[in-house]
């Protein structure tokens, strides 16, 4: 009997680690990226950890609490990861990259941050991108508005591909032939009213949205330049 105890005590703290709040927040993260917020339930969750209700309650206190944390853990290693950079401008557009790619790789994330542009995560992004426009000698009365700009045009642009990827995973197209598609539809604009449109007809079927997106960036930083 007190061979049995002792074994019985023994496998408690290994169960305890087993179900620990990493690996919650990694497996909602899974889930999250491979069907959506529909994916994630507490339900699914449990049935995926083999595990009860009270052991996710222990670490999180609903599913919008694991949504937000699994946001923050997403976006957490953008900041680790980039910003380190000595130029100023080198760090901004790697950190304005980093977060763009990562809401490419998780979509969920850029939808989250919307509802709650409070979260840490996020804040720690907005201090970020403060100081290293600090750095570029971007006067404090322009340092906000130009932030503000920055971080709106990274969170629109990373929403509007998840959109796009969204609507091409319905139609099961794939990025070229979506492009390819709407390059066609353009080309057929009458050019007498839409010329500009027209003419980037060609352009359209063939550009990277990930390289667009960083001359948006160069433009950003072309723009506060003259801010000093």
């Amino acid at each position: 009997m007190e061979k049995e105890k002792a074994k019985g005590s023994a496998r408690s703290p290994r169960r305890t680690d087993s179900l620990s709040r990493e690996i919650i927040i990694r497996t909602a993260i899974e889930m999250l990226d491979g069907g959506g917020e529909k994916a994630l339930t507490l339900r699914a969750l449990t049935v995926r950890l083999s595990t009860g209700y009270g052991a996710i309650y222990h670490h999180v206190k609903d599913k919008g609490d694991l949504l937000a944390t699994a946001a923050d853990e997403v976006i957490t290693g953008v900041m680790s990861g980039a910003g380190a950079d000595a130029d100023p401008r080198a760090a901004l557009r790697a950190l304005a990259l980093g977060l763009f790619d990562a809401i490419d790789a998780h979509p969920w994330v850029g939808a989250e941050f919307s509802r709650q542009p409070w979260r840490p995560a996020l804040l720690d992004f907005y201090e970020g991108v403060g100081r290293l426009l600090d750095a570029l000698d971007v006067p404090e009365e322009a340092r906000f508005d130009a932030a503000g700009a920055l971080v709106n045009y990274v969170l629109g642009v990373a929403a509007q591909n998840a959109a796009n990827a969204r609507l091409r995973s319905g139609s099961g197209a794939d990025p070229e032939t979506f492009l390819e598609d709407a390059a066609t539809q353009w080309a057929r604009i009458d050019p007498g009213r839409y010329p500009f449109v027209h003419a980037a007809a060609t352009r359209l079927g063939e550009h990277d949205d990930r390289e667009q997106f960083l001359v948006g960036v160069d433009i950003f930083l072309a723009g506060v330049s003259t801010l000093r």
